[in-house]
């Protein structure tokens, strides 16, 4: 964290195709190595994917509520208090929800071995939007923690 001044937060500018300011930060959480056309292949091909399987739903909706079910509302952060750390539950930023939820949805998509990148993604926001998979239960297993330590709050500051 720079001692000097705060970082300037840049607007994400919005996917050309669908016109999201999600997809983008969707294509961006996806992209390694600075490849977003292949990034954007994926994501695109997933959304086209998930608008096969359900015709009846758009896929932005449908990415939108997987992201909103998987976001964590509460989270620990390691405190140092008199010579012990605590873990003491931490309301979640809106912007570190979103972050988080996404990129739990990429990381399992991503650890699904042998299965295209798209299809993975595919079936992981398809599971999150159903409000199971592994995003889901990485959220409830942080709101366990976080629920766990609750006599630490009053060390929040």
């Amino acid at each position: 964290m720079s001692r000097r001044r705060r970082a300037v937060r840049r607007p994400v500018v919005s996917d050309a195709k669908y016109n999201s300011a999600l997809v983008a930060r969707l294509v961006n959480t996806v992209m390694q190595g600075g490849k977003k056309n292949t990034a954007q292949r994926i994501v695109y091909g997933a959304l086209e994917t998930i608008a096969e399987k359900n015709p009846g739903v758009s896929p932005l909706e449908v990415l939108q509520r997987a992201v909103d079910n998987a976001k964590p509302r509460i989270e620990t952060k390691a405190r140092r208090v008199g010579g012990a750390t605590y873990q003491v539950p931490m309301e979640v930023t809106v912007d570190r929800q979103n972050s988080l939820a996404m990129r739990w949805i990429v990381g399992y998509a991503d650890d699904r071995k042998g299965v295209p990148m798209k299809e993975a993604l595919a079936v992981e926001v398809l599971e999150a939007f159903q409000g199971q998979g592994n995003a889901i239960r990485k959220r409830d297993d942080v709101h366990k923690m976080a629920q766990a330590n609750k006599a630490f709050a009053h060390f929040r500051w």
